[in-house]
């Protein structure tokens, strides 16, 4: 294998798929990335044996060829070559030798038999949607997926579709986060659990305004976007009934300015418990106040002029969830309908029902 890059072609995807190389890999062979150089081809994978990523670049190639190396070294040696640099690499016996400018560096191999590929998946569904749209769905909703809770389907987004919608719903059994958006045209319903870390890589690659091909097979899903490709195992378990969490709207709701609302939440959650984070809503006809207190005896309250005709109510909530969903609400205005002290507080965007954000109460 003999082949010639310019360094920021060598660079891109590199960069793209660093992100599932792990540091302490139990497999060596897993801190490695598949390089193949094949007809002005060059392919880079990278695998944790859950998410894989595949990104392509064009290169003048001499002798076709494939190998392992070091992902996190040979990018190293990219990032710290001079830009604008052509970077020569040649593969002789067990090394691989990397040269630019005067710089010469030999890396330790692998063989690439022992990389373990994801085979060619059977799609059931193949969706195509622009980058910003997917992008969207997992912005509005992935704060709320679970970390390494026992309950694993809870580790995860799920994606759905459903007719005309496809909809992302994420929840860690404290509160949940929907969102969904129309399609060009009608999908079979299919639910798929995308487990978090390809959720968070998914997020991390996409940049662009182009389009993406969402491939929904039975144990993986795959995206193409940008000269790279992603495929993920899915979470083999059942998604909770979203729908059933979801409260109806109530009478009574509570309309708020969302940067005034939020500001005040930040505020009074500085004195608030550093470990449960409780903050207490009393809603009233005439505003609601904010009030947090601590093991120090140390105590926040803040007066906010609402919108509220409804009755009198005092509930508690985790401070960080309200303020996630209120970073997630699009829009100079927000609406908090809750039924009673003891019922979960639905939050959204006035006249929209694209995103819904449920947050449980807490006991202060």
């Amino acid at each position: 294998m003999k082949f010639t890059a310019a360094r920021e072609a060598l660079l891109k995807p590199l960069q793209a798929v660093i992100g599932v190389v792990e540091r302490r890999q139990t497999m060596p062979i897993l801190s490695n990335v598949l390089v193949i150089a094949r007809n002005g081809q060059l392919s880079v994978t990278a695998t944790d044996l859950e998410v894989e990523l595949v990104a392509t670049a064009e290169v003048d190639t001499e002798s076709d060829g494939e190998i392992t190396v070091s992902g996190r070294k040979l990018l190293d040696i990219c990032r710290a070559v001079p830009e604008g640099t052509d970077i020569k690499v040649s593969l002789s016996g067990e090394k691989l030798s990397v040269r630019a400018g005067r710089s010469r560096f030999n890396l330790a191999t692998l063989p690439s038999a022992e990389f373990p590929v994801v085979e060619d998946i059977k799609a059931g569904q193949v969706i195509l949607v622009s980058q910003e749209l997917l992008g969207r769905l997992i912005e509005k909703t992935h704060f709320s997926m679970a970390q390494q809770d026992v309950r694993y389907y809870l580790n995860g987004m799920l994606l759905e579709t459903s007719g005309k919608f496809l909809r992302a719903v994420a929840t860690d059994g404290h509160r949940l986060a929907l969102s969904q958006a129309e399609l060009s045209s009608n999908f079979d319903e299919q639910q798929v659990i995308v487990p978090r870390k390809g959720v968070l890589e998914l997020q991390r690659l996409m940049s662009g305004d182009g389009e993406l091909n969402i491939e929904l097979g039975s144990n993986h899903v795959r995206i193409q976007l940008d000269g790279i490709r992603f495929t993920s195992k899915l979470i083999d378990g059942r998604f909770p009934e979203y729908d059933r969490v979801i409260p109806k709207e109530s009478s009574n709701e509570l309309k708020a300015d969302r940067g005034e609302f939020r500001g005040a939440l930040q505020r009074t959650a500085i004195l608030s418990n550093e470990k449960y984070r409780g903050i207490r809503l009393v809603i009233r006809d005439s505003g609601v106040v904010l009030q947090a207190h601590n093991p120090e005896q140390e105590e926040a309250e803040e007066e906010l002029e609402v919108e509220y005709s409804g009755e009198d109510i005092e509930i508690g909530f985790n401070v960080n969830y309200l303020l996630d969903a209120l970073g997630a609400v699009e829009g100079d205005a927000v609406t908090l309908s809750v039924q009673d002290s003891n019922s979960s507080c639905l939050i959204r965007q006035p006249g929209n029902d694209e995103s819904k954000f449920v947050v449980m109460p807490m006991r202060l």
